[in-house]
């Protein structure tokens, strides 16, 4: 993959939220159709995106390598949890969940997925997968719980809600899966995969009904370009660190720089949408961090 097709990528995320907004504006998508479309992408469309990771077979000598990228996500993750703790607290409550969330999410699944089966072939797919385990975990659990403990729900009940998310059973149903090598029937794999490949329009869409009621002049501000900074500089420079600490090389330490150094995932600001938060700052740190990381991803890989 060359530049021209990364440029293509996130061109094409552009172009998605422009259609979202085009379709709220002229009254195709209210205000209830942008919840249901919300909901939908949540509970049934990101879990079967997670669940696809489980149909890439994993080679006899990936033990080790498999156990590092593991490592090596649950590690930036908890980091990203760290940073979270001392990075806002001059925020009020609905501005720092927004800001915590987007440090903790990348968006990997449409934007990065891509560009590391273009520079890495199949080996970047495979690579890519097992390094958003532990990220995924982290985003359905304790990314989830931002928004779900603001709303006023109490620890049993947010713990409940967190581990019977239907995105979190996926990430550990794709887990078994492909450790234990479990055969998925094609109708199934099939059906997730239809399913699967409406993520990236839909995510798009809400994101753009979003888009319409916001400024865009106000898209750059000094709490959006401070979260890109942190989500497209500070996070995968660390991640760079940690794994030539840990002894990633090549393919593996390429693919997990490039995971963490996605822009701000949509659900930032989707989840305000349904739980309750700054929706306004979330979509201008998924549209900002999107312009600005088709300048950072190139960037990285050409430091890789």
């Amino acid at each position: 993959m060359d530049l021209a097709d990364i440029f293509s990528l996130q061109g094409t995320l552009f172009l998605l939220m422009l259609i979202g907004a085009l379709l709220k504006r002229i009254g195709l998508i209210s205000e209830e159709g942008k919840r249901c479309l919300s909901n939908l992408i949540i509970y049934v469309i990101l879990p079967c995106t997670i669940f696809k990771s489980c149909f890439v077979s994993m080679p006899e000598n990936f033990l080790r390598i498999g156990s590092l990228l593991l490592l090596s996500g649950s590690l930036i993750e908890v980091l990203s949890l760290v940073l979270n703790q001392f990075l806002y607290r001059s925020y009020g409550e609905e501005q720092a969940k927004v800001m915590k969330y987007g440090t903790l999410v990348p968006n990997s699944g449409f934007l990065g997925t891509p560009i590391a089966e273009g520079i890495y072939h199949s080996q970047g797919v495979l690579y890519s997968a097992i390094f958003l385990i532990p990220v995924r975990i982290f985003m359905w659990s304790f990314g989830n719980s931002y928004f779900l403990a603001a709303a006023g729900t109490s620890r049993k009940k947010l713990i409940i809600k967190v581990i019977t998310h239907p995105a979190l059973i996926a990430v550990f149903l794709s887990l078994v899966a492909m450790i234990f090598h479990i055969p998925i029937p094609m109708m199934l794999r099939r059906g997730v995969m239809v399913m699967a490949s409406c993520n990236s329009a839909l995510a798009m869409f809400v994101v753009g009904t979003i888009l319409a009621d916001v400024n865009i002049l106000t898209i750059v501000n000094r709490h959006s370009l401070y979260l890109c900074f942190v989500r497209l500089v500070l996070l995968p420079g660390l991640t760079l660190l940690l794994g030539r600490f840990l002894g990633l090389n090549g393919t593996a330490l390429g693919v997990s720089v490039l995971m963490i150094g996605m822009p701000v995932g949509a659900t930032t600001s989707i989840f305000p949408a349904i739980y309750g938060g700054d929706v306004v700052l979330g979509t201008q740190c998924v549209v900002l961090s999107t312009l600005l990381s088709m300048l950072a991803i190139p960037l990285w890989i050409a430091i890789l």
